[in-house]
């Protein structure tokens, strides 16, 4: 082992450490009010909260401004649950380049791993040291806070050469990660997450990255909704990106069943229906931007009147080629209300298809490419206990919470579409006072 790789070791540890210590000893009051009161549940309030973290896609070192911007969400959204939506390692950097697998049937990748075992063995705990200490990072302000939270994966965890299994198995390490163990997983069976720091909440677990969380009513009587993270896949044989598998759809399609109520997915990949939220133009329209593999050739703008107002779209939607069928099976019988997803770093827009309510949710990390460093954001969703299915959701964008980043080196692109006001012209993070309400109606047009 050389010198990097002691000193990453030896930080690694010692984070850790400090994470199980904080949370041993309870050194601050959870900022989750779910956390406080040991499982996923409307406050008295009549409210819930979930804060979306897309496409953090960054090498072991994380960028400061990754930090900045998870830490400002956290403390202005105050959210009952983080939900990590895929790609949070990007296992294509050069420091996994030892492991670096570009497809799970990557043949070099393979043969290496046969015939250069001891070394593979070696190299590969060498990524897990540096998984762990990527995780340690963006999490750390998580464990702070005391607020729970789940992941899954998309499709560039895994390049890093540890599947899904291994990846969970580090997850669960920290403090606050509900990721059930799910070897003989069934669904039927909810477990528990005691690490979690919800002792109470159940979780029906499927398979690594897919899962569902039941959120209770404000006297714990029943589930009002259901949150399910879902593995939507990587990469497709015969090109393009990937789906559920056939366990993870099946999964999909019991969930409600198994909860007693509807519920909303995160995922990974967009699907091919975020298309219909969009307006197909002629290419040589302003902001127009081409689909991506199957939609090639065609050219698109933000569809205002399929979208909420302030939404953007600055590159096509890189969804699979084929249709899974998801779609149809979560517009069946009323059995799901929305989706979000990430991926596409420089998409911030949202709409409702057959009463589905779809998200596309930009990157939150300074490590990739996405729209300039002032607009990366992480999505918040709030739900009321009144009216629990329709929840209002908002981009927490960087520029709003922590004034100007403090990075060089971001891949930024301008946006083809630009948002009328901040977060999609709505603010869940505090209400208007007299005066603003009063300068707010004075500035309305006179009517004719």
């Amino acid at each position: 082992m050389n010198e990097t790789q002691r000193t990453l070791a030896t930080m690694t540890t010692s984070a850790a450490a400090q994470h199980t210590k904080t949370a041993q000893h309870g050194e601050a009051r959870p900022l989750s009010v779910s956390a406080r009161l040991g499982r996923l549940q409307f406050h008295n309030s009549g409210k819930f909260r979930v804060l979306q973290l897309a496409d953090i896609q960054s090498g072991p070192k994380i960028d400061k401004d990754t930090i900045t911007l998870i830490s400002a969400c956290l403390d202005a959204a105050k959210p009952d649950l983080v939900v990590f939506s895929g790609n949070q390692i990007a296992g294509y950097d050069t420091a996994y380049s030892a492991t670096f697998r570009k497809r799970r049937w990557s043949v070099a990748w393979n043969r290496m791993k046969r015939q250069n075992a001891d070394r593979f063995a070696a190299d590969l705990e060498h990524t897990r040291e540096l998984v762990r200490f990527e995780i340690a990072q963006f999490v750390q302000p998580l464990i702070d806070r005391g607020i729970p939270w789940a992941a899954t994966y998309g499709n560039h965890d895994f390049q890093c050469g540890l599947d899904n299994a291994e990846m969970d198995a580090i997850y669960r390490e920290f403090p606050g990660c509900l990721n059930p163990e799910s070897t003989a997983a069934s669904p039927e069976h909810p477990r528990t997450q005691p690490a979690s720091g919800l002792a109470d909440q159940q979780i029906y677990p499927c398979e690594p990255g897919t899962f569902a969380l039941p959120v209770a009513d404000v006297e714990r009587r029943h589930a009002v909704l259901g949150l399910v993270l879902l593995d939507s896949g990587d990469y497709a044989h015969l090109g393009g990106y990937g789906e559920p598998s056939e366990q993870g759809l099946a999964f999909l399609r019991s969930v409600p069943e198994l909860l007693g109520t509807r519920a909303m997915v995160f995922q990974h990949f967009p699907l091919p229906q975020y298309y219909d939220l969009l307006e197909q133009v002629p290419a040589t329209k302003d902001h127009a931007v081409e689909g991506y593999r199957a939609f090639s050739g065609r050219h698109y703008v933000i569809d205002e009147g399929r979208t909420l107002p302030g939404s953007y779209l600055g590159e096509g939607v890189s969804c699979p080629d084929h249709d899974c069928g998801q779609f149809e099976l979560m517009r069946s019988d009323g059995r799901y209300f929305a989706l979000s997803a990430g991926h596409d770093h420089r998409n911030g827009f949202v709409g409702t298809l057959d009463g589905i309510l779809l998200a596309a949710s930009p990157t939150c990390g300074f490590g990739s490419y996405g729209p300039a460093p002032a607009q990366r954001a992480a999505r918040l969703f709030e739900f009321d206990i009144r009216h629990p299915h329709a929840p209002r959701t908002q981009l927490l964008e960087f520029e709003e919470l922590a004034g100007k980043p403090s990075s060089r080196k971001a891949y930024t692109y301008a946006l083809n579409s630009t948002a009328a006001s901040p977060g999609e012209t709505m603010d869940l993070l505090r209400k208007p006072g007299l005066i603003s309400r009063i300068v707010k109606r004075l500035r309305r047009p006179r009517e004719e």
